[in-house]
């Protein structure tokens, strides 16, 4: 008989409402049993797409000695990470703290009022490897509870202390934010960038879109050999290795070996968006033909394989089908013979890297080691007879079991595609990646915006709930505010006000930045503020980055004081470690830079305004606003919202582009004027 997760809209939990472990989702019934029957809680925290979350339901919570365990001395909790990130933020914070590490499955213990004392991750469901067993922990547990009483309380107490004091992150430093601090960044991550496969550290190797996109704005203002090389070094590596989808594409989460072959198969929303906005920069940049074709295939693959009906976008995709992490992507010889015949298949094989032996546990994952046009050119073949073998083994895949979808809307990522899929655009021209920008847009709109201008963070089978977080505004005032550049809409950037101003109402902390919860949001045992990147942009530096862009925008300097205000309240983590903030350093770098702002009237739509248009657009300068309008010119309203467009027109119908730099305008240019501006 289901459990109590049946009812949940997670697709997560859902997974565990057959599990024996009588599992309660977070709330006020989990808490009040445990209160009533004296036990500790048992918090487990996860996500769908998680393939150790996985084997741990599989070997533990679907054992039935350990979930008799479970449910005669524990009131047992299922969180998923992904619709409570406050809840993972602290206790993850806590496990951290307890044993040096974190990651998911995250196994913590908790007093019934919620105070953690014991955690870890992943436990075998029996000690190996040096490693309890899981039934060993949780009697361990037990034990104490009833023995150790008074140590435990002593202890959460002590751990709680900690957390609330963690939570807040490093102090600002005295004296404001410091340029140094992006020298300083750019001289880490250049320096400690594997020169051989590219990207930073060993194994597991992660792509850290963040810094290669501080890299390249840097690469954009004062280009250096050493910073290029170590960034096209690790775009070209990520691209040809086997994180890479060579059939569908799209990135997977990580490598675990540090020469991107293996990847962790499963494949994240945010990931995809992060790295589809760093190869759209970089070919916009560098021209790269390579960067462009990983544009639209990623972009491509969310498209197909990860939109909704409505034009929203899913979360993640499983590393496993049918129980094996990876099975839906790997290769033998004999399938890929099968597919294109043993001619076309041998070559294919040569180039992406497909043997008898196999590259993975007797299977092959594809993989470049050649860039594909190098390897085309010295086999004299078509790179279009590539795309036919390509076309048809990715058909033979489709046959096979699909991972699992986590088909939950989740506002914040897919703030962060929108902002690709505008990226996207701007880069390769491709229409439907605007359309897709806008009807995402749209979606939120209509389904995740309460009347009272408030948002909701997540969505599901036609049902919003769970108030947004910061990230939630922070990257969407950030996303509107890329979208407006593109299709300037007046509606785009009232929204933006208005969700900034409810920014800055729910969330401030009176002693600088942003708090990850508003103050409406469910209060726990710590308030977190979000100040340093993880695998996604810390909150309070979207939230600078998209108010900084606003008051460019708008004019308004309160929201340029909000944006001053996060990127000091992020100091301590720059001071101390600048090579964890950037997308602060990133936005530090337009607040401290003369700001561009360049407004293109293009009047009636012909063959020139159409390319000038496109140059605009195409040009890279992370520093500058750019706008670009047709007909019919704005409203009083609109002009009133955006000053920038206030009294401007085409000359005389011609396109006509102003250039302003820190509100001090140059003469508008029109007809070869144009042309020679916006020229690389």
């Amino acid at each position: 008989m289901p459990n109590r997760l049946a009812n949940s809209s997670s697709p997560y939990l859902r997974q565990h409402q057959d599990n024996p472990v009588d599992w309660y989702p977070w709330g006020d019934e989990a808490f009040a049993a445990a209160k009533e029957q004296d036990k500790p809680i048992f918090l487990s925290v996860g996500y769908s797409a998680c393939h150790w979350c996985h084997v741990m339901e599989h070997e533990s919570f679907e054992n039935e000695q350990l979930a008799a365990i479970l449910n005669e001395h524990f009131i047992c909790i299922k969180v998923d990470r992904e619709e409570r990130p406050d809840v993972d933020q602290i206790y993850m914070q806590a496990v951290q703290m307890l044993t040096g590490s974190g990651g998911w499955p995250m196994s913590v213990f908790l007093s019934p009022d919620g105070q953690p004392f014991y955690g870890g991750t992943y436990w075998p469901p029996e000690a190996r490897g040096g490693h309890p067993g899981f039934g060993q922990v949780l009697m361990a547990i037990h034990d104490a509870w009833i023995n150790k009483r008074a140590q435990i309380t002593e202890q959460s107490a002590q751990i709680t202390d900690h957390l609330q004091a963690a939570a807040r992150g490093p102090e600002a430093v005295e004296g404001g934010v410091n340029p140094a601090w992006i020298s300083q960044a750019e001289k880490w991550l250049v320096e400690n960038h594997d020169p051989q496969y590219g990207g930073l550290g060993s194994a597991p190797k992660f792509p850290h879109a963040m810094d290669l996109s501080l890299l390249i704005e840097l690469e954009a203002e004062s280009p250096s050999l050493d910073r290029q090389q170590a960034v096209q070094l690790t775009l070209d590596k990520m691209a040809q290795g086997g994180i890479y989808d060579h059939l569908a594409g799209g990135f997977a989460r990580y490598s675990v070996d540090a020469q991107w072959l293996v990847p962790h198969f499963e494949k994240m929303l945010y990931d995809n968006a992060l790295l589809a906005v760093t190869y759209a920069d970089a070919f916009r940049l560098w021209g790269t033909p390579t960067y462009a074709q990983v544009v639209r295939e990623t972009l491509d693959y969310i498209l197909n394989d990860m939109t909704n009906p409505l034009g929203a976008f899913y979360s993640s995709e499983d590393a496993d089908s049918e129980g094996v992490e990876g099975k839906f992507y790997v290769w033998t010889l004999a399938e890929v013979q099968e597919v294109l015949g043993e001619s076309r298949a041998s070559r294919f094989c040569n180039i992406y890297d497909v043997t008898a032996a196999g590259n993975f546990e007797g299977e092959n994952i594809l993989n470049l080691k050649q860039p594909l046009a190098d390897r085309a050119s010295e086999l004299k073949i078509p790179i279009e007879q590539l795309k036919e073998d390509r076309d048809k083994l990715l058909a033979r895949r489709g046959q096979r079991v699909r991972p699992g979808l986590d088909d939950k809307v989740l506002l914040s990522w897919n703030a962060l595609m929108i902002t690709a899929m505008t990226r996207g655009y701007r880069a390769v021209r491709d229409p439907r990646y605007l359309e897709a920008a806008v009807k995402a847009t749209q979606f939120i709109r209509q389904h995740m915006l309460r009347d009272d201008g408030t948002l909701w963070h997540t969505w599901r089978e036609g049902q919003a709930s769970l108030d947004a977080y910061l990230d939630d505004y922070g990257y969407f005032i950030d996303a509107l505010c890329e979208l407006y550049q593109i299709a300037p809409q007046e509606a785009d950037l009232q929204l933006a006000c208005q969700l900034a101003e409810q920014l800055m109402q729910h969330f401030s902390d009176p002693a600088g930045g942003f708090y990850f919860t508003s103050d409406t949001h469910e209060t726990l045992i710590a308030r977190t503020k979000d100040l340093a990147d993880t695998s996604v942009p810390s909150g309070n530096a979207m939230a600078a980055s998209g108010l900084l862009t606003l008051s460019r925008l708008t004019g308004r300097n309160d929201f340029r004081q909000a944006a001053e205000s996060a990127l000091a309240a992020a100091s301590g983590v720059l001071a101390i470690s600048p090579q964890a903030g950037g997308q602060s350093l990133r936005t530090l770098r337009r607040s401290l830079k003369p700001s561009f702002e360049l407004v293109l009237f293009t009047g009636p739509t012909t063959t020139e305004s159409a390319e000038l248009e496109e140059l605009l657009l195409r040009r890279f300068d992370p520093l500058s606003i750019t706008l670009s309008l047709g007909e019919p010119l704005p409203s009083e309203s609109h002009q009133a919202l955006c000053p920038l467009l206030a009294f401007r027109s085409a000359i005389n119908g011609q396109p006509t582009l102003y250039v302003c730099r820190d509100s001090v305008c140059e003469q508008p240019l029109t007809g070869a004027g144009v042309r020679t501006k916006l020229s690389p």
